[in-house]
């Protein structure tokens, strides 16, 4: 069997988790769309979606403490309902990381397209280049040693967070000082009910997506079954906290009678940064989601390119399965899904703007997400009740009922075009990938 460089540690795992669930950009697209969904209660829905996703995570780690294989939801769906299912499932991860990547490299021309208005510097078009150019230098260290590449993404990351955290105290002080701090966000809007809140625990699944990618580095990871797990549980926590703690400082930040103008806000952190900062801490912040905006086109580059390697040793493509000598990463796998991601950017993006075709992307990525996510779920219930363990049984079924939930809420009542093609697309995605597992005569063979 081929293999990957084990070079990891618990440090480079965070680091892909974090990268690819990518805080700071998430926090500056993400909250208006849950405010649009539960209004003030935004937080609310943030706090039930890091519960939820949490619980789901335990199914995660019930996996990687046994399990040492790379691939994540393909192995641990492949070990419980066969190859094919595995197979499946990875296809789905591969969908949702090639999505998330595309969108970021958009993303990190747009914010800094932001940052340049700030200053009167209006640079137009140039917005696409960036986000090429972003696709490319993600490629080439995503192509070249991981742990170099996870260490990058990490600090990227945890330095674009400070810069909204800094943001936030400004903001709880000034609010404070007028009595406007409330824990109204985290009670049900009257207007939306429980309804808006589990439709903006949809979006909050979004900004947790990829929390599951340290999985990716098992075979590249020291200890892996216990790096793994504490990557995976640490990832979830830490950013949802921040998730909640954003959230609520936009709702207060905007004043909770002002839930409308947080909502068509296109940059809401950049408006917050002007209304208790300056100009040069909104160019800052706008800076500091392009960074992160890169860290997740890096990290959602690395994920894909693992994930399509584990997919090309199970039978889809030997090319896809080979390793580069001297780095010891999927010497083939990365620059195809770079290519994916580019090919997307380029065909779509300049039609409808990088905002909008990060949101559609990612509508796309986050419902093939949610499938895998179910699988994992299913496949450690069936584990749970062959050992007759109590305890992950529940979890399981809790998990599988917290992705339910979201999964309803984001088909029904059925989203304004073009929203509502996105469940036929992630549709023709899995029928592509359960032919490929069927025609590949490899794939029914293939050890998960």
């Amino acid at each position: 069997m081929v293999k990957l460089k084990r070079n990891l540690g618990p440090v480079e795992a965070v680091g892909l988790s974090v990268s690819v669930m990518a805080p700071t950009m998430s926090m500056a697209l993400n909250v208006t769309l849950a405010v649009g969904a539960a209004g003030i209660a935004a937080p609310l829905g943030f706090a039930v979606g890091t519960l939820l996703v949490a619980i789901v995570g335990f199914s995660f780690v019930f996996f990687a403490r046994k399990t040492t294989r790379a691939g994540s939801a393909y192995s641990y769906i492949g070990q419980t309902f066969g190859p094919r299912a595995g197979f499946i499932a990875g296809w789905c991860m591969l969908l949702l990381y090639i999505a998330g990547g595309s969108g970021s490299a958009a993303l990190v021309g747009d914010f800094l397209r932001a940052a340049f208005a700030d200053h009167g510097i209006h640079i137009g078009g140039w917005w696409l280049v960036i986000g090429v150019l972003a696709l490319i230098i993600g490629t080439l260290f995503a192509y070249r040693d991981m742990a170099v590449a996870a260490r990058l993404m990490l600090l990227l990351e945890l330095g674009s967070i400070c810069v909204i955290v800094y943001l936030g105290v400004k903001i709880l002080t000034a609010v404070s000082a007028t009595g406007g701090l409330t824990a109204a966000p985290f009670r049900p809007d009257p207007a939306m009910g429980w309804w808006g809140v589990g439709y903006a625990v949809v979006f909050a699944v979004l900004s947790f997506a990829g929390f599951e990618a340290a999985a990716t580095l098992a075979e590249e990871t020291g200890q892996p079954g216990r790096a793994i797990p504490v990557a995976l549980l640490g990832s979830v926590v830490l950013a949802g906290l921040f998730f909640v703690f954003a959230s609520y400082i936009q709702v207060v930040g905007f004043g909770v009678d002002n839930m409308k103008a947080l909502a068509a806000d296109d940059a809401p952190l950049n408006t917050l940064a002007l209304k208790y900062g300056t100009v040069r801490m909104a160019t800052a912040l706008d800076i500091a989601a392009a960074v992160s905006a890169i860290s997740a086109v890096l990290g959602t580059l690395s994920a894909a390119g693992r994930m399509l390697f584990v997919l090309g040793r199970a039978g889809l493509s030997e090319a896809a399965a080979r390793v580069h000598p001297v780095h010891g990463t999927p010497s083939v796998s990365v620059p195809v899904v770079g290519l994916l991601m580019l090919a997307g950017l380029l065909a779509w993006a300049p039609f409808i703007g990088p905002a909008d075709y990060y949101d559609n992307v990612g509508t796309i990525g986050v419902l093939a997400l949610i499938v895998a996510y179910l699988g994992v779920t299913l496949a450690a219930v069936t584990h749970a009740v062959k050992a007759k363990s109590m305890v992950w049984l529940a979890l399981g079924l809790l998990g599988t009922l917290a992705m339910l939930w979201p999964l309803y809420n984001s088909i029904y009542p059925v989203p304004a075009f073009p929203g509502n093609l996105w469940p036929y697309v992630v549709g023709a995605w899995i029928a592509l990938g359960a032919a490929l597992a069927t025609l590949r005569p490899g794939v029914r063979d293939a050890e998960p």
